[in-house]
């Protein structure tokens, strides 16, 4: 698999991402960076503590993360927790329940094409 095969089976934006990196190397590199980062680990841990603020700041950085590498999929959905967390209550709202399992489907995916593309880049 290419880097572009990745980009286009995790839903990302292969062109996007090498006009802001400029090299394949260095987005071989923060790609890989990516599996180690904990936002989605973080968002989904305070999710279920019912903890909004840090539920709200792990989507945040998980969207901005994801707006660096042009992951187009993945930070939509992170975009639309980010939003729906964002207000100031105590509580999460009962929907944003519901748009996890989205981001967590979209990260599963956007996880998998990286580790294909390594795992066959790696041969």
């Amino acid at each position: 698999m290419t880097i572009q095969e990745c980009y286009q089976k995790l839903g990302g934006d292969f062109a996007g991402v090498e006009q802001r990196l400029r090299s394949v190397s260095l987005i071989k590199r923060f790609i890989t960076k990516f599996l180690e980062d904990d936002s989605f680990s973080n968002l989904f841990q305070a999710m279920q503590a019912g903890k909004r603020e840090e539920a709200f700041r792990a989507a945040h950085t998980l969207k901005g993360v994801c707006a660096n590498l042009c992951f187009d999929r993945l930070l939509a959905s992170a975009g639309q927790l980010t939003e729906l967390l964002r207000p100031e209550t105590g509580t999460i709202p009962g929907d944003a329940a519901l748009l996890l399992e989205t981001v967590a489907q979209d990260y599963e995916e956007t996880v998998s094409a990286i580790r294909a593309y390594l795992d066959d880049d790696a041969s």
